[in-house]
């Protein structure tokens, strides 16, 4: 299974798609990687050469920012809109949408399970007889 910055990608496919696998690589940024690095993007993973990986780690390292840098990146500029106080630093620290959804009715992935709000109901205490009318 090669080993390209520190993932494993997977051998049985195409280059082109098993560099997908890093975080930050996709469909158009693979097809330019490997234009960079002079590879055919038909050719499987477990065909590369030592030298071919070589050639695309270079590239990557060279250009792109994949992995811990990207997810350092991310979460730091998250901390930082939480830390100013912005309404999308707001809306992360609430676990809301963040780009403008509507909340009413949707939104539920970023919400999370439906909490039931209802009436709580105490259980009544025994009723004590009640006391003999004075007489007059």
């Amino acid at each position: 299974m090669p080993r390209i910055i520190g993932v494993d990608i997977p051998k049985e496919k195409r280059i082109d798609v098993s560099l997908r696998y890093l975080y930050g690589i996709g469909e158009t940024t693979s097809a330019e990687l490997l234009k960079e690095a002079g590879i055919d993007a038909a050719k499987r993973a477990k065909d590369l050469t030592e030298e071919e990986i070589s050639r695309i780690t270079a590239v990557i390292q060279k250009t792109y920012r994949v992995e811990g840098d990207l997810r350092r990146e991310i979460s730091q500029n998250i901390k930082r809109l939480m830390d100013i106080g912005s309404y999308r630093g707001f809306r992360h620290k609430k676990s809301l949408p963040v780009r403008g959804q509507r909340t009413k009715t949707n939104a539920r992935t970023r919400k999370g399970p439906r909490k039931n709000v209802g009436i709580i109901r105490v259980a009544e205490a025994p009723k004590k007889a009640a006391a003999p009318a004075p007489k007059k």
